[in-house]
């Protein structure tokens, strides 16, 4: 039995060690001091931020994405704290967590429901932020073949109206060059 609790305060110091250490961008995820809520002024991680992240999604100030994790992530501390007494703390204890096996059966339970709880608003998130993603991919690419569009049908109109002046200037100038012979006949009869 003693085997046993003791590879399970090693898992519970592992999970806090993930918890702590868990970061993107530079940025902790959850908390620097290993709990998925941190303690009293410490520093929440991005997940856990009052109010959640806000993601600029569009390009209107009004389009945002909020992905408040912060009751979830509160809910999964609960639970990580009820299956280990080692999940808290700095440095590894030794618990007693297993003399109860149907109570931890239970907390252990809790814990991987509210684990599930938080991946699942995270992937649900996820998703979203690809579909925005996809999506602002899509209005790009149709704005740019809107653009080549419009570009080719001014050159269009443009070598059209090019041509049709020409033709005018030259019906002109031979017009001109009509008139000019005529005078000169009119001047040799007169003559």
């Amino acid at each position: 039995m003693e085997a046993l609790q003791a590879e399970y305060d090693a898992l519970g110091s592992e999970i806090a060690n993930i918890i702590k250490s868990t970061s993107f961008g530079g940025s902790t995820l959850f908390s620097a001091d290993g709990t998925a809520v941190p303690a009293a002024g410490a520093a929440a991680g991005l997940l856990g931020t009052a109010g959640g992240i806000t993601f600029q999604i569009g390009a209107s100030e009004n389009e945002t994405m909020v992905v408040d994790g912060e009751t979830d992530l509160e809910a999964l501390s609960t639970a990580l704290d009820a299956v280990s007494a080692n999940y808290a703390l700095a440095a590894p204890a030794t618990g007693t967590e297993l003399t109860d096996g149907n109570t931890i059966i239970t907390d252990i339970n809790d814990a991987i429901a509210a684990v599930g709880t938080v991946r699942a608003k995270l992937g649900a998130a996820s998703n979203r932020l690809d579909h925005v993603y996809n999506n602002l991919g899509n209005m790009i690419q149709n704005t740019t073949a809107s653009k080549g569009r419009i570009m080719d049908v001014d050159y269009a109109l443009e070598t059209s109206n090019s041509t049709s002046k020409q033709l005018l200037l030259q019906a002109g100038t031979s017009a001109l060059k009509q008139s000019s012979s005529l005078s000169q006949l009119v001047m040799s009869l007169m003559q």
